[in-house]
């Protein structure tokens, strides 16, 4: 095999790692388990992975501008939590509540954009801040005592819609809006703009800072709404409620082809992403694995992912210097350019 074909075989193996892992760990834990493949449990894998998958989504939009926010969880808790509360005390419906939930989301997020934006402080500094002060409100405000929401909520979370569940419906609308979003409107050209080069983007024009804050209240507002449906499936918010779910809400993203260096990612990776993350919990149990052992070796199936994405970079940049060129009259102005979305080698237009 010719190198050149070997390279563009090792490249299309990197683009593909997430695909390759999620057959390779389905067909494992199916021969494991013939449970594991019954349609029940398959649907019940895709109804668990909505809930981070919507989260997923804004946490895609906000690693492709290299950014991070570590208090998804704690907006997950908070934005429901506010929603019941008007709903215990002023006496809302459950549609008034869910708008609700969503704006107190997207309140969160504009705090985290204007810290990061205004302020300059570093986004993990600034998220990690509000995701301990956002968990703390919400325990000043329930005194750590549970919250039961109506039966109203509950009819609403468990209801169907031409026979699919609610949870999955959302997570498919939520993944749409985001894909039509970042492929078909100039914000979204812009988010990966950003995440390519945020300084090259300001010479280009692009209001970075109103970007970078942009992606951190979609994040929230997507928190908000998987918190909030969660909840109307359980019924029941209680103080651990959302703790953590920032961590894999980030995994689920990266699983699904996010880099964490920006300008690379997709609202569809986070359906893979995510549902990956949940079918290896789901296998965990069926092939009845030591408990203890589960997170070991569901933070070696996020290690793999975040290692071959490194990989993928380094890739990348030895591609660029390999098809620099010393650029001649006609090609003096079109340098080689990269396809961060597809990681592939776009030569220049005289080529």
């Amino acid at each position: 095999m010719k190198a050149s074909s070997r390279e563009r075989l090792t490249l299309l193996l990197l683009q593909n790692t997430t695909p390759i892992l999620f057959v390779a760990i389905f067909l494992f834990f199916g021969v494991q388990s013939s449970q594991f493949l019954q349609p029940q449990n398959i649907e019940n894998i895709i109804k668990q992975a909505s809930f981070i998958g919507m989260a997923a989504v804004g946490m895609t939009f906000v690693l492709l501008t290299a950014g991070i926010d570590l208090s998804i969880g704690s907006i997950m808790y908070l934005a429901p939590l506010v929603a019941g509360q008007a709903i215990r005390h002023q006496g809302i419906g459950v549609f008034p509540a869910l708008l609700l939930a969503m704006v107190v989301g997207m309140l969160f997020g504009a705090v985290n954009g204007f810290c990061i934006v205004k302020l300059r402080i570093a986004p993990f500094i600034t998220t990690l801040a509000t995701m301990v002060g956002g968990r703390g409100l919400g325990t000043a405000i329930t005194k750590s005592r549970s919250l039961d929401f109506p039966q109203p909520v509950l009819n609403f979370g468990r209801s169907e819609v031409l026979g699919i569940p609610l949870p999955i419906v959302v997570f498919v609308v939520v993944v749409a809006v985001g894909h039509i979003v970042l492929t078909r409107t100039a914000f979204g050209r812009q988010v990966y703009a950003v995440g390519n080069d945020v300084e090259a983007a300001k010479k280009a024009g692009i209001k970075t800072d109103r970007v970078l804050a942009g992606v951190y209240v979609i994040s929230g507002l997507c928190a908000a709404l998987s918190g909030f449906i969660l909840v109307s499936q359980i019924g029941r918010l209680d103080a651990p409620f959302g703790k953590g779910d920032e961590f894999d809400a980030i995994a689920a993203a990266v699983l699904g082809g996010a880099s964490l260096f920006g300008g690379v990612g997709n609202a569809f990776g986070a359906v893979i992403g995510a549902v990956l993350v949940q079918m290896v919990q789901n296998g965990l149990v069926f092939t009845n694995v030591n408990l203890y052992l589960q997170p070991m070796i569901q933070a070696t199936v996020i290690f793999l992912a975040v290692f071959f994405d490194s990989l993928r970079g380094m890739r990348l940049t030895k591609l660029r210097r390999r098809y620099i060129r010393i650029p001649t009259d006609r090609t003096a102005a079109q340098p080689p350019r990269v396809d961060s979305a597809r990681h592939g080698i776009v030569s220049s237009s005289g080529d």
